[in-house]
Formats: C-alpha cells, structure tokens, sequence
C-alpha cells in the first residue's frame, strides 16, 4: 500500500502535463483559426481547436471525458479530412498523423483517467491504441513509398529493339539531335539488365563551382564523338575524356568569370570532313557551303558560349584554339550591344549548330532596369568566325551589325534557353525571353509584345523571320520560354503525320506547332483573365491556354490545396493563401499581396523534355513552386540589382530602376521552408503524343538530403520535390534523370513510371544525362556530371560514366 501515493503522484503528473500540452495545443490552433476565418476560410481549425482545448482541459482534471472529447474531436477531423481531400495520402498525413499521434498516447493513458475516477478499467481502450499504431505505423511506411499523381494507365511505351542500321552513332548536339530529342536508340542498358549498372570510370574537372547566392552552378550536359567525351566546366574550361576510360585527353582553360551565373550547360560540334547534306523541304534556303583550308588545324570543332561574353572555337582533335576563327579562335560577343556590365550579359545556353552557321543568343538579366543590353540573336560563320546575320527583336529588317556609335536596339526580348534546327528546313527554333523589366510592361514597344515569351523561327543561312508564335500576352509574371524547342513527328486526328515543335513552359503549358507555319496542332484557347492596378499598364484581356494538352502542376489552387507537415503550419499557409490575391495562373502582379503559381522558377525549366520518337511519347520534368509577388511604389533613385539568382528568389524589394515601382517576391513556403501547396513539388510525366493524354506521373526525389528549415533528413520520404536538369529517354525503355534535390541518378521504366535502378551520386546534380556506345568497345555507357543540388551547399566536380559489368 505504501507504494500507491506515489504511483497516483506519477499518474497525475502525466495526466497534467499530457492534458496541458493538448490544451495549449488546442489554443493555438483555435488563435489561428479565428485569424483564418476571419479572411473567410474554413472554420474547422477554430472549432477544432476549440475541441482540443476542452478535451486538454479535462484530460489535465484527470476526467474520462477529456478523452472522449478527443475521440470526438479525431472522428470529426477524419470526417472533415476526406470531404476536404479526398483520399490522397500526403493531405491526409498533413492534417491526419500528429493528432493520431496524440490520439494513440490519450488512449494509453484512459486506464490511468479511469481509475482516478475509481473505475476498474477495461483493455477496450488498449485495443483502440492497438489500431491507432497499426494507423500510425501504415503512414510511416507510405511515407517511403512513391504516390503517383497519375496511375499508371498502361499505355505507356513498349520495347522495339532497336535496329542497327538506326542505332545512335554519336552523341554529337546539346540535345543529342538538333532538334532536341534527348533520345537514345540504344538498348544494351534496358529494363533487364539496368539494375547492374556500376560506376565504369570517374574523372574530376578540377572546377567547383561556389556560389554566393548568385547563381554558379554545373549544369552541363556532355557531347560525345567517336572515343571522345567533351564537357566544359563553369568556368568554361573545354576537356576531351577518352570515352571508355574517362582519362583526359586534352584541357583548353579559358576560366571565363561573371559575377553572376557561372555555369556551362552545354557545346557545339561541326567536322568541316564530313558533307553537308542540304535541306530537302521546298522553299528551304540552301546551307553555305564551308570547309577549312588544307594544312590548318580544327577540321573538327568544339564551339563554346562563354559566361563572359565570348564565342571561342577549339580543335576537337587537341584543344588548340582555332586559328582563322575570330581573333585566334575567339568572337567577342559583347560588340553592337552598347553599355553591357558583366551581370546584365551572359552566355549559359549551349551555342547551336545549324548546318555551317554557329547561332547564340544569350541572357539578360531579368527585373533590374528599363535599360538593358538587347536581346540579339545571331549567327556566325562555322569556319571563320565571321557574322553572318543578327536577328535584332527591335530592329527585325537590319540583319547587319551596328556601324559606328549605333547599337542593337536596348532591352528587346532574348533567347536565354537552348535553340533547335531543323536541316530538311534549313530553320531555326528559338525559344524567346520577355524584354526588361519582365513584369512590368508599361514602357513595351509593339515588337516587344510580339517577340516577347513566343517561339521564333528563323532561316538559319539569312536570319529572316519566318514565323512567330506567343505563349504569353504582355508577359509579367516572367514566362519567359525556358526549353529547347523539340522536334518531333505528331499525328493529328485524321491520322496524317505532320513536323512539330513542341515546347513546354514556366507556366506549366505545353504547345504543339505546325514547324513549317507555327500554328498549333492541339487546342488553345484564349481564356480571359483579370487586370491587376498597375497604372497604364496594357493588360492583356486574354491569354493562351493549351487546353489540348495536359497542364502539368498548374492546377488552380484552393485553400484545400495549402499544406504543410503538420496541421500548425498547414494553418499558417492557409492564413497566407487567404491573405494573398489569385486568381489562377495569370494572376496579375500588383501593389497588393498577389501569389503566382507555378511562379517565374517554373513549372519546366531549361532541362527540356525528352521524346521516345519510336513509340510517340515525350517526358517532361517539373517544378512546383509558387511565389507571392508585390509591386512597391517606389521613387527609385537606389541602385539598379546585381542581376544574380537571389533577386528571383527572396531579398528584399529589389529596385526595378527607370520604373515608378521596386518588387519584393520570394518563394511561397511555410514556415518550416517547405513549398505551401501540397506535394508532390517536383515530377515526372509520360505523355502519350497520340492521344495527348498523361500515361504516368510520379514523384521524383526524397529528403534524404534536404529538409524542413534547410536540415537534412536523412531520410529517403519519396516526397517528389523540385527538378532542375533535364530527362534523357532510351530505347531500352528507360527514363534517366539526376535534376533531384538529392545526390542520385535514377532509371525509370518508360511504360509504368516504376523506378528500376538509383546510383548515389558523391553530390547532387543538376546535369543533363547522356548516353553512348563505345566504338571501340561496344560497351554503351551512361554518363552525368555532379557539381551540386540546388539547394544544397555540397559542391564537386565529377563527371560520372556507368557501364554493365
């Protein structure tokens, strides 16, 4: 007996502090809820709150009433979590798991409530416990598992072995083929036998790219041909790998720097040896005929872009730069564009090559000021460096450099991303940029609202315009096209075969075009849109949606949409998504609160879509991360911005100078720094080209090596989460992406969306894979480069090639 005062001592002290614990819950949640339905959300985090309140109350009073109140409280809850959601599992954990939680710890202490009312307790409230784990512990295990967005439909891609006379030979363009495709017909690594795939070699650049916050980053996509692998680090230094062993064969440095941006996404390859076959399309201009003089070095050519403003030429053979190229092998860039600060002006896309004439276009950097360098496009001579035209947004007609003090027209539209060429057309597909400030128009000529956010085709021998297709109206939400075109065959309806380009969007659209007019071959409607209160602005009344084909993270969001891992800061992203303006996916920027979603960072990005010509489908990766935007009235005398990363990413207001406004935007996140919208934040999609319907949709990327408040998890919760870097698609069936948060390489059947084979990478990577068979060995190898995740601060320098034992 002497024992019991103690026993009855701990007992009281759990149930106090358990039922103290719940109460100052309940508060919480009910302080939030009344902010919440005061903006004229929902009443359930009040009244439940409430309920929560009551029950800790009475828990801590050692009454058996307070769990009831909390048995009640948790059927409500679930009853009120499937009529707002549905049967979707991470909005049921969010709302669902921690009260189970504490439902399942009520539970065990119900005997101890019992008897201090002098009840003899029964196992019935053991039994409930029981369930409640077995609940609990059925969340914990599907937070492991991959839920896709949309189920397999089983019309996903089948195998069709490839034919040898079809099998890719080289890996020679950005996008493997000039018009993009990232496309492999090769089939040694397949669904069979890629689970055995090893590292085959590991070569260091000796290029870590460090960023400050500002944008430097390894974002490269490699070119092979014949035994060589070519890759060009940040700093665009060139290197040559023999292609089965990864030993360097030769290194230019050229160890370009720009304060902003610092990265190398890709090159360009030309043999003068080779013939040029010229176009077969009527109407199409005739190839320039090129060829390097006898005895002079560069037969065969490695052309790069650099961060700071130069075209440089060097021979594929040795790395020597090209003699009779520029001014020994080097086009300064920056001629004809006027006052040009190295953070407004750089090169980061791949150049392309369109039969003899090397094409550049080139970033501006966005939101600074209404005086920025024009966004050109132009073309040179493969052989001698020589400019051959300029595509000018301003001035369309002249395709003649400036003379004299003259520059290319200021602040006009740029192609940023990576072009596509079609050589049966002899045509150019360059995706357009909107000109400065990017979200803010008032001062936009006629040609900028023409060229702005659209797709540009131009003769790639003259430079002339031959269409021209806008996927943005007045573009202020920073749409700009961020892809390489791709260029695939569609089948329309009737059953007639046409060329097509087909792009996807920050906005989460994806278009089909007529290549030879640019008119689209999938629906699109013009749907109507609101105005925000930006004085004069020209508001679009309308704008293009391409209803035709499937929207890709660009839904409409509700509060029901807003989440968070737990229901607190679910809460706080409710308060935050009642408090901003939306009204969908051209929400208008304005001087209130507005939320952009998906924002400037995407929906698609630069890593492109890749296609599976042979069973008619292409994959697309995404990002799912919206922004809330607000225009400061502002007299604007401080100084114009860097024009680096962080100033689309949350620093502030930033000055738009030369504009009556500055914009403070950041990303839409909860408190813990987790995107507000429910998962997944990042995906894969197979679309089927024949019906223009989603085949599969899954998650891409865990937490192991990100997590809530930047900490890493350590924890492989297939979340899916944001995708920067591009897919490469193969004729084994196979769909191999490494653009994660964290530090993998993944293979994905092309048919199911079901991941068959992950390789843990040194850091992450934001590289495009690539793939190519030896012609030495006949060994077909997988190759990436890892330089660091987005949103990590583990840095490398690896070029990575995986190979069947």
């Amino acid at each position: 007996m002497k024992h019991a005062p103690r026993a009855a001592g701990a007992s009281s002290f759990i149930l106090v502090g358990l039922g103290v614990i719940i109460a100052l819950l309940g508060l919480a949640l009910a302080a939030g809820g009344v902010k919440l339905a005061g903006l004229g959300g929902s009443w359930y985090f009040l009244l439940g709150g409430l309920a929560m309140a009551v029950s800790g109350l009475l828990i801590a009073r050692r009454k058996p009433a307070g769990a009831w109140w909390f048995a009640a409280f948790l059927v409500a809850t679930a009853i009120w979590a499937l009529a707002d959601v549905g049967l979707q599992f991470w909005p049921l954990f969010s709302r669902l798991f921690m009260f189970g939680a504490i439902g399942f710890v009520v539970t065990l202490v119900y005997p101890l409530l019992a008897r201090a009312n002098g009840a003899t307790p029964g196992r019935g409230a053991y039994g409930v416990a029981g369930v409640l784990a077995v609940a609990l512990v059925i969340a914990v295990i599907n937070m492991f598992v991959a839920h896709p967005s949309v189920a397999p439909t089983g019309t996903g891609p089948g195998i069709t072995p490839v034919d040898p006379a079809t099998a890719q030979k080289d890996w020679a363009h950005y996008g493997n083929t000039e018009g993009g495709s990232r496309f492999a017909a090769l089939d040694q690594i397949n669904r069979d036998t890629v689970s055995k795939l090893q590292v085959a070699w590991t070569y260091h650049t000796g290029d870590v790219a460090l960023s400050d916050g500002n944008g430097a980053e390894d974002q490269l996509t490699p070119l092979q041909v014949g035994n060589k692998v070519f890759i060009c680090t940040p700093h665009n230094n060139l290197i040559a790998l023999d292609a089965d062993t990864g030993k360097e064969l030769w290194k230019n440095e050229i160890n370009a720097k720009s304060a902003v941006w610092q990265r190398c996404r890709g090159m360009a390859y030309f043999d003068a040896t080779a013939p040029v076959a010229q176009p077969t399309q009527p109407d199409s201009s005739a190839i320039i005929a090129a060829s390097v003089p006898a005895g002079a070095n560069c037969q065969r050519r490695l052309l790069t872009n650099t961060i700071d403003a130069r075209l440089i030429a060097v021979d594929a053979d040795t790395g020597a730069f090209c003699q009779g190229f520029g001014n020994n092998g080097q086009v300064d860039l920056k001629a004809g564009l006027g006052n040009v600060p190295d953070s407004y002006y750089q090169l980061s896309s791949a150049p392309l090559m369109a039969g003899t004439t090397v094409v550049v276009g080139g970033r501006i950097a966005d939101n600074v000021q209404t005086d920025m360098p024009g966004g050109v496009i132009r073309g040179f001579d493969v052989i001698s460096g020589q400019m051959r035209w300029a595509f000018d947004p301003g001035n369309p007609e002249d395709r003649n450099a400036p003379t004299g003090d003259a520059t290319y027209v200021r602040s006009t539209p740029n192609s940023w991303a990576p072009m596509s060429y079609d050589p049966a057309m002899n045509t150019l597909f360059l995706p357009m940029g909107s000109s400065s400030t990017d979200i803010y128009g008032v001062e936009r000529t006629a040609l900028n609202h023409k060229y702005g956010a659209s797709v540009l085709a131009l003769d790639a021998s003259t430079g002339a315009e031959k269409w021209v297709y806008q996927t943005v109206h007045n573009d202020l939400w920073d749409f700009d096209l961020p892809m390489q075109p791709s260029l695939i065959d569609f089948t329309k309806a009737d059953g007639q075969s046409v060329p097509a380009v087909v792009i996807g969007t920050k906005a989460g659209q994806i278009f089909v075009l007529d290549r030879a007019t640019g008119k689209p071959l999938t629906q699109v409607d013009e749907v109507p849109v609101k105005a925000g209160n930006i004085p004069n602005e020209p508001y679009s009344p309308t704008q293009p949606k391409s209803v035709g084909m499937p929207q890709i993270g660009a839904q409409q969001l509700t509060e029901a949409d807003m989440w968070g891992a737990t229901p607190f800061d679910q809460l706080l992203c409710r308060i935050d998504f009642k408090k901003m303006r939306y009204d969908g996916l051209y929400t208008a920027p304005g001087t209130d609160l507005s939320l952009s979603f998906p924002g400037s960072l995407g929906g698609m990005n630069w890593g492109s879509l890749s296609t599976d010509p042979v069973h008619g489908f292409i994959f697309v990766n995404d990002m799912r991360l919206g922004l809330w935007i607000q225009m400061i009235p502002s007299q604007n005398k401080g100084q114009a911005a860097s024009g680096g990363e962080a100033l689309n990413t949350g620093m502030g207001a930033v000055p738009l100078k030369g504009t009556p406004y500055a914009v403070n935007k950041n990303r839409f996140l909860s408190v813990a720094g987790i995107p507000c919208q429910a998962p997944p934040f990042g995906t894969l999609t197979a679309i089927d080209m024949k019906t223009q319907k989603i085949a599969w949709q899954v998650p891409v990327g865990t937490v192991e090596d990100t997590g809530p408040l930047g900490i890493r998890m350590h924890l492989p919760i297939n979340i899916g989460l944001p995708t920067l870097g591009g897919t490469l698609s193969t004729q084994g069936g196979l769909v191999f992406i490494a653009g994660t948060q964290d530090f993998y390489l993944r293979a994905f059947n092309s048919g199911n969306g079901e991941e068959v084979w992950k390789a843990r990478l040194p850091v992450g990577s934001q590289g495009g894979p690539m793939t190519y068979v030896s012609p030495k060995t006949g060994k077909q190898y997988i190759v990436i480069t890892a330089g660091g995740a987005r949103q990590s601060t583990d840095r490398g320098d690896y070029v990575m090639a995986y190979a069947l034992p």
